[in-house]
């Protein structure tokens, strides 16, 4: 029958396994170290996959295949997850500047590397700084590698994780905007730790924003 699955691209591939993991049916699986579409009678089409590609490898094809029978499959049915980890990341459409080309950016959830960290420069930025700043796509992370994170919510010293993006990814430079606020003054501490223990001299610019959006001089 005609219908729409996904297509895999392997020479993009660059093997992070997320594919995989995100697909609830089993469809994919990771082959001599390369993503591959196993079972085409398993792909919904829906393509949950999709968005947790760093590298862009996977598309949607049309196509004449089997149908989907995985609901007809009582063994996958019961394999099946009720819950993902990766279920926070969701289809984006790119805007006209192609601001949300990168995903994940979550700095829990980006793979350490992603082609997009590459020789890269990178924006930090606390969860709420763009809600507080108007202009923050144009302002802050124009031309940089957007990555978030919150250090109340996500209980986490993401210190050692900045240094291993680093040091892994040759960044050319970092910068952190972050909100004038107690909790997420512990942003500035981490991203100065990471790139301290990267052992690579990377310029780090710093922007502090009120919660109305206007700039604190430093």
């Amino acid at each position: 029958m005609i219908r729409q699955i996904i297509r895999i691209d392997r020479e993009k591939c660059d093997g992070c396994g997320l594919c995989a993991d995100a697909c609830h049916e089993g469809a994919i699986a990771m082959v001599n170290g390369k993503a591959k579409l196993v079972r085409e009678d398993h792909c919904d089409g829906l393509g949950d996959c999709l968005p947790s590609c760093p590298s862009g490898a996977i598309s949607f094809v049309t196509k004449d295949t089997l149908p989907f029978t995985i609901e007809d499959d009582p063994i996958q049915i019961m394999k099946k997850p009720t819950t993902h980890e990766c279920e926070c990341i969701s289809k984006v459409k790119s805007g006209p500047e192609g601001e949300m080309t990168r995903w994940p950016i979550q700095l829990k959830l980006v793979p350490l590397d992603s082609r997009f960290l590459k020789d890269a420069d990178i924006l930090i930025a606390s969860d709420c700084t763009a809600f507080v700043a108007a202009d923050f796509q144009n302002k802050y992370k124009k031309d940089r590698v957007l990555l978030i994170g919150c250090p109340k919510l996500d209980k986490e010293d993401y210190g050692q994780r900045i240094a291993e993006i680093v040091s892994k990814n040759n960044i050319r430079s970092v910068s952190l905007v972050r909100i004038d606020i107690p909790c997420c003054s512990a942003m500035g501490r981490m991203v100065r730790e990471g790139i301290m223990l990267s052992g690579k001299d990377v310029p780090l610019e710093v922007t502090v924003l009120t919660t109305d959006g206007t700039e604190v001089k430093q």
